[in-house]
């Protein structure tokens, strides 16, 4: 994660990073994951010499710390994932769809990420094939990838689930291909009702499984939780 000049998130973090922990409450594997992104590939991890016979030159590597959240550990990761979806590919067009929830919905998820994480993905599966199924729109079972990403542009807390969805799929007997219309896939107004219909859905019946500790405290209360959760139910929970 490097910028025009050289700058990479470990030095942003071994010049800034400790006042912002100090002033900022941090989760342990947040501060675990800082701590090895500061000191991956430094003497710090430990590293061997490597010698040339020839001239007798000396190279020090550095061990990296393969933290999943470290830039520099997870590119070549990164890169041979891509290509592997790269080979997965169909001739065909692909749609991209996002999914999204209102921010008054952050600390909630951030106090039950297991829960609300697979609640979302749930939402979102359901959702394309539903309406992908449904012969009103297109009839087929179509293929689709989603990732979860956790926050915004601006590093801000905005979970969502990016998918990239086949421009079509199998019919019902599995005998034929059926095609989306060119550029155009499924109504998004159509999309964004049925998520919010089944993510508040979904949201109603995990009470039982969620926590709600410091300033959600009064959601502990399932009165309060079910105002709570209805207020959403006319807004802009999209995609």
């Amino acid at each position: 994660m490097g910028t025009s000049n050289g700058v990479e998130l470990a030095d942003i973090f071994r010049q800034h990073g400790q006042h912002y922990r100090e002033s900022h409450p941090m989760p342990l594997r947040h501060l675990r994951a800082m701590r090895a992104v500061e000191i991956c590939r430094t003497a710090a991890m430990g590293g061997h010499k490597d010698k040339c016979d020839d001239c007798g030159h000396i190279a020090i590597s550095y061990n990296s710390c393969r933290n999943r959240h470290c830039p520099k550990c997870q590119t070549l990761q990164k890169e041979k994932w891509i290509e592997a979806r790269n080979q997965d590919l169909l001739p065909i067009q692909y749609f991209h769809v996002v999914f999204t929830i209102p921010s008054e919905f952050n600390p909630l998820v951030i106090m039950n990420q297991k829960v609300m994480y697979d609640l979302l993905f749930r939402s979102v599966a359901e959702t394309l094939m539903d309406l992908s199924n449904d012969p009103k729109h297109l009839g087929a079972r179509i293929g689709f990838i989603s990732i979860l990403h956790t926050w915004g542009q601006n590093l801000m807390d905005h979970p969502h689930i990016h998918c990239v969805v086949t421009g079509g799929g199998l019919s019902t007997d599995n005998d034929s291909w059926i095609s989306c219309r060119k550029n155009f896939f499924i109504p998004v107004r159509v999309m964004s009702a049925l998520f919010r219909g089944k993510f508040l859905d979904h949201l109603k019946n995990s009470f039982d499984d969620l926590i709600f500790p410091g300033g959600i405290g009064h959601l502990g209360r399932q009165q309060n939780f079910e105002i709570f959760r209805r207020r959403f139910e006319d807004a802009p929970v999209k995609c």
